[in-house]
């Protein structure tokens, strides 16, 4: 008995001496391999400790306290975690740690950019974050990832980073405030903002993919330098942030140089959302936005060089001004990042501002954006006031702007005293698609009445060169009469005090016939006319549309008239035109009306032979005599009439100009 008691109490001792000797071993172990990870940092000439390790063995918990680093670069990088705690930790695998919760207390991290210059020009950009704890549940990653070594480009280190963070898996990672502070000194002073983050959560962390990210609330306070040196004070607050299946492996294959060809779309975000959004500054003004969303954020690697534009960024600051060179390389560069970002759909809503002048409305603003276009940029809902008055839109929308070959373009503009040539300045209306006004209301002048837009749209495309050979314009609005304008007095005498303008006019140049086309030309003025036209041109060359006018003027010359055909519907216009002439006359409308219709028939008679031209002239007489009448009129060309010439006969003898058409005039009564 007394053997088995002495064995019980030797197994006993052993079982003891070897349940405390692993725990040794493995905070050794441990301690070894921390040592390991921060000895990067130390072999670039920084410094890096720790505090003490402990491994408590039955609930598998590591801790380590007092984690500290600090780079040899100046301005430094600091980061300090006061405990770090993993419970449930294990092995799986030679190569990878696993942990029931990793608990980090007290996070400080600090990095600076600052220019070693210091003259007047000096400049330092700090930040400095603060998280008094962050959370992570069930994570597993690989054991022993080295840190990018020291002198490892940015743009590399972000890549390693990223291939370390895609071998990790946990099912969240929470901190309930996060701190951040953002200094900016230089010889005008300094400026502060501050940002504090409450509740960001991650959710769903696998092979470098996220499937949630929020934040409960972020606010922001901002001591910012106006161009009078003076400091103004703004704030703000971002309410319930999230961005839902983050896959950081499309940011990988941006920075991956043997991705650097590859043009497929790759995706970032599905969405990106925030809620209320408000900010206030000192002098009362204050702007709100209720929620703004961006759906299907992405990039393509082969457009989106970032090393490029980070290495430009890098060589220049505020005491080193870029040259223009360099401004032309960093602005051709900013094209092709447009370029390799895609943003299905954006839009902010519920926009509002309120200044002590004023206060303005906006609905909503929508966009989206594939390979440096934006497909259209659209305001809805605007109501704000003007020195006039009170101005309302329905809706603006620029449609097809194109912002990469506008910073490309603009890269050209950049030569002091260079003005622009007459191909960069067509070149601009290359960027844009066309436009569209809907629902204005606006002040008239200086008065109290409106113009009214219920639709102004204007497209053009079909380039030669520069030079678009297509335009389709719409316009419909109504507008009071000026009576500070002399043409337009006599529509006041006549009682009208409003004009409203319908017109369609739609042209286009076909190359393989030659032809330009005027077709549908539709005008409609309210209470006075309508109107609609096809016109052609013959022989129309390619060289016509050039911005060079010499080429211009010398391509003009082979143009050649082609059918005309007009049609006119007086809605009362004939009967405002005699009542003016019979004002001016002192005699009756009637008697007004029969001198016009026999003035035409008369001067018709005495200057042609040409029985078309008389028989038009008749119709046209029939057209005064009878109001609320149409008259059509075609004009074939007999032969070739060069349009220039055609112009000029116009002016000088109207009556050889029309001999050299066949004319069918009819008018319905």
């Amino acid at each position: 008995m007394r053997k088995v008691l002495i064995g019980l109490v030797a197994a006993a001792v052993l079982a003891v001496a070897g349940f405390f000797g692993f725990e040794v071993y493995v905070q050794h172990r441990v301690a070894s391999e921390l040592k390991a990870a921060l000895e990067p940092v130390r072999g670039a000439g920084g410094k890096a400790s720790h505090g003490k390790v402990s491994f408590d063995l039955p609930s598998r918990t590591v801790r380590i306290a007092d984690i500290a680093s600090e780079s040899a670069a100046q301005p430094p990088i600091r980061v300090r975690i006061a405990s770090l705690i993993a419970k449930g930790a294990s092995r799986p695998d030679a190569m990878r740690l696993a942990a029931d919760s990793i608990e980090a207390t007290d996070i400080d991290v600090e990095v600076g950019i600052g220019d070693q210059d210091t003259g007047q020009n000096a400049w330092t950009l700090s930040y400095a974050y603060k998280v008094p704890q962050l959370v992570i549940r069930n994570y597993s990653g690989p054991v022993g990832q080295p840190l990018p070594a020291a002198g490892t480009a940015s743009i590399d280190a972000i890549r390693v980073l990223l291939e370390q963070f895609a071998a990790v898996t946990a099912s969240s990672i929470t901190a309930p405030s996060i701190a951040t502070k953002i200094g900016i000194g230089s010889a005008a002073g300094k400026q502060a903002i501050d940002y504090t983050y409450s509740n960001l959560a991650l959710a769903d962390i696998a092979q470098g993919k996220i499937g949630k990210v929020t934040v409960e609330r972020a606010g922001f306070t901002a001591d910012l330098l106006q161009p009078d040196g003076k400091a103004e004070k703004y704030s703000g607050e971002i309410a319930n942030i999230a961005a839902l299946d983050i896959d950081s492996g499309a940011v990988r294959a941006m920075l991956d140089p043997a991705r650097a060809n590859d043009d497929s779309y790759l995706r970032v975000y599905r969405q990106v959302s925030l809620g209320e959004y408000a900010v206030s500054l000192k002098n009362g003004t204050r702007m709100r936005i209720d929620g703004i969303t961006m759906d299907d954020v992405g990039l393509r690697p082969s457009k989106l060089r970032l090393a490029p534009l980070m290495g430009m960024i890098a060589a220049m600051s505020p005491s080193k001004p870029a040259s223009l060179a360099q401004a032309r390389d960093m602005m051709q560069s900013m094209a092709g990042i447009y370029e390799g970002l895609h943003i299905g759909n954006a839009e902010m809503r519920g926009n509002a501002m309120t200044t002590p002048e004023g206060a303005m409305k906006l609905a909503a603003v929508r966009f989206n954006l594939d390979n440096g276009k934006i497909g259209e940029f659209a305001l809805e809902g605007l109501d704000a006031g003007s020195l006039q008055g009170q101005v309302k839109l329905d809706r603006f929308a620029i449609k097809g702007f194109d912002l990469s070959n506008l910073m490309r373009l603009s890269s050209q503009f950049i030569t002091p005293g260079q003005a622009p040539s007459p191909n960069q300045l067509f070149g601009m209306l290359q960027l844009i698609d066309g436009a569209e006004i809907k629902g204005l209301v606006a002040p008239f002048k200086t008065t109290t009445k409106q113009v009214k837009v219920d639709r102004l749209s204007l497209d053009w495309g079909q380039f030669v060169g520069p030079i678009p050979t297509r335009a389709h314009l719409i316009a419909k609005l109504t507008t009071p009469i000026d009576a500070t304008n002399p043409a337009q007095r006599p529509l006041i005498a006549a009682g009208l005090t409003t004009a409203a303008i319908d017109l369609n006019l739609r042209a286009a140049w076909t190359e393989a016939s030659g032809t330009f086309v005027l077709d549908p030309v539709k005008f409609d003025f309210g209470e006075v006319l309508k109107a609609s036209a096809r016109v052609s041109l013959a022989h129309v060359p390619r060289g016509l549309f050039s911005p060079d006018l010499p080429q211009v003027l010398a391509m003009a010359a082979q143009i050649e008239a082609g059918p005309l055909e007009l049609t006119l519907r007086d809605d009362g216009g004939v009967d405002l035109a005699v009542t003016q002439y019979a004002r001016a006359q002192s005699s009756s409308r009637e008697a007004a009306r029969r001198t016009l219709a026999d003035s035409i028939k008369a001067g018709a008679v005495a200057n042609s032979d040409n029985p078309e031209v008389l028989a038009a002239s008749e119709a046209i007489a029939r057209f005064v005599e009878n109001p609320r009448g149409t008259l059509t009129l075609k004009l074939t060309p007999l032969g070739k009439v060069p349009a220039l010439q055609l112009v000029q006969l116009l002016k000088t003898d109207p009556m050889i100009a029309l001999a050299q058409f066949r004319i069918d005039v009819s008018s319905d009564l």
